[in-house]
């Protein structure tokens, strides 16, 4: 990255090339650096670089900034495309090309691609049913500010839904502010900074000049709604706003555990393991705070994931674009969690979520995979306090 910067190598030579392709962006190395290296904004910037130069880079590149730019920045096509995979999630369709084998026949991405889409779906209907259109009963207090992230709403609409009554049973008063938008961060994985700094600057308009937290249930918009710091420092009219944007995010598992958490009930003997979503832990520091989440339910049958802190390989769109690396990277995830022999798998982000329930039902693993605050939800839901 120094050398192309100082223009010793170009950005089209292989060697950077494959190098910035193949990284995963976890961002763990920042953790361990001993200068501090903020490695995450300049592989960012590399790839804006690189991204210049997609129109040379083959078929899925290309296909991969169309859909950003033409359809992840256009809030109606986005809707109607989540509408559209939902509808065969629903319908059955995604699983019958999955169980018949027929997604395979076209390729091995697009049989991933429908795992992913089927991987979405709740994860039990029985032992955990969620709490429905039950409401809890009104508490007024301390006021957040929810982030529903794009993803999230148009596939796990159910997770922002146990957010909003786990944090009101904690005393909390939710406002969802309208026109938000994606937060961004599969455009600044993949090199697009400019619709990143877009989506941006909608965000920090939607959510205005309130000084409540901002919270997220998904480790990689966190993550990337805290850097609105870094990606809009050189702009006159949104530096500082997004400065104070940024101050005030924070992890939904971070709040919630800021103060003593209500007590559920236990939620069943089901053997549950936890995988932290790399964002989450490395970008917006949460280590402990969606295990303290998790242990706030009674009787938890919880066994640790060894390794839990290591990249599952989805990381934004690296599932797509580079197919063999992720494959090996979710092999290793899928052996650790089945040495657990867990039956849920709770993780904080939706592309982890997607992930690790793609390759578990391409492996015929049997596991299931939840959001933290699913299994909370469920433990009120048990308890009486919803309506």
């Amino acid at each position: 990255m120094r050398a192309v910067s100082e223009g010793r190598l170009s950005t089209s030579a292989n060697a950077f090339e494959r190098h910035i392709d193949r990284c995963l962006g976890c961002r763990a190395c920042e953790a361990v650096c001993p200068a501090g290296v903020q490695y995450g904004e300049l592989l960012e910037a590399s790839r804006a670089e690189l991204f210049n130069l997609q129109a040379k880079r083959g078929v899925i590149y290309n296909l991969l900034r169309f859909v950003l730019r033409h359809v992840w920045l256009q809030p109606k096509r986005l809707q109607f495309a989540f509408a559209v995979a939902r509808s065969l999630r629903d319908s059955g369709v995604a699983r019958v090309l999955l169980k018949s084998k027929i997604a395979r026949v076209f390729s091995e991405r697009f049989e991933f691609s429908l795992a992913l889409l089927e991987s979405s779906r709740p994860a039990f209907r029985d032992s955990f049913r969620g709490a429905g259109d039950r409401v809890p009963a009104k508490v007024t207090g301390r006021r957040a500010l929810l982030f529903k992230a794009c993803v999230t709403d148009g596939l796990f609409a159910r997770v922002n839904e146990a957010s909003k009554r786990v944090l009101s049973v904690n005393g909390f008063s939710i406002v969802v502010p309208e026109n938000q938008v994606c937060c961004g961060a599969l455009h600044a994985h993949a090199g697009d900074l400019e619709g990143a700094r877009k989506l941006a600057r909608q965000n920090i308009n939607a959510f205005g000049n309130e000084e409540a937290s901002i919270l997220t249930n998904a480790g990689g918009c966190g993550a990337m709604l805290i850097s609105y710091k870094h990606l809009l420092a050189g702009d006159k009219a949104f530096g500082e706003l997004a400065h104070k944007f940024s101050a005030l995010v924070r992890d939904v598992s971070q709040e919630l555990t800021s103060a003593p958490l209500v007590k559920g009930a236990p939620v069943g003997n089901a053997r549950i393991t936890y995988d932290a979503s790399c964002h989450l832990l490395y970008g917006q520091g949460a280590a402990e705070e969606p295990l303290q989440l998790l242990n706030s339910i009674p009787e938890l049958n919880f066994v640790p994931l060894p390794g839990s802190e290591k990249c599952c390989g989805g990381a934004g769109v690296y599932n797509l674009v580079e197919r063999e690396m992720s494959r090996d990277v979710l092999a290793q995830k899928l052996a650790a969690i089945k040495e657990t022999r867990a039956e849920v798998v709770a993780t904080g982000n939706a592309g982890c979520h997607m992930q690790i329930g793609a390759g578990a039902v391409l492996e015929n693993q049997a596991v299931k995979v939840m959001h933290p605050i699913e299994l909370l939800d469920e433990s009120y839901r048990r308890a009486g306090m919803y309506k």
